[in-house]
């Protein structure tokens, strides 16, 4: 299992980040009103992200390694662990480690579980 491209592994997994981070700043209104409808609506845009720059990531490839696109996964699930844990744990929420890994954290198994599955699907 190897990354092919770590530049653009790094560069797309921070905005793998990034996006579903901006697209819940609207939302979360609805997350005091609705938690669980909060919880998929945000589940959806980690994977509407994965798809979109995992396309971007595997350009040119037709068949991605299971491999590469799970460890592609992990450095993604990586990459916004490091970024949002700091956010919740000592910002405005102050959440504790489990709070965080269980609402929140665990969700970005997303990244591994989708791109490991699409990639076994083109296989």
């Amino acid at each position: 299992m190897k990354i092919t491209s770590w530049k653009r592994a790094l560069g797309l997994g921070f905005l793998s980040w990034l996006l579903p981070f901006l697209f819940a700043f609207p939302l979360f209104p609805l997350k005091q009103a609705n938690q669980p409808l909060f919880d998929t609506v945000m589940s959806l845009a980690v994977i509407a992200a994965a798809a979109l720059l995992g396309k971007r990531y595997f350009r040119g490839v037709d068949r991605p390694a299971i491999g590469e696109a799970l460890m592609l996964g992990v450095v993604w699930l990586a990459i916004n662990l490091v970024c949002d844990y700091p956010m919740f744990s000592y910002g405005p929420m102050k959440m504790t480690m489990a709070q965080y890994y269980s609402e929140i954290g665990a969700g970005y198994l997303l990244y591994p579980a989708f791109f490991a599955g699409a990639a076994w699907v083109v296989r």
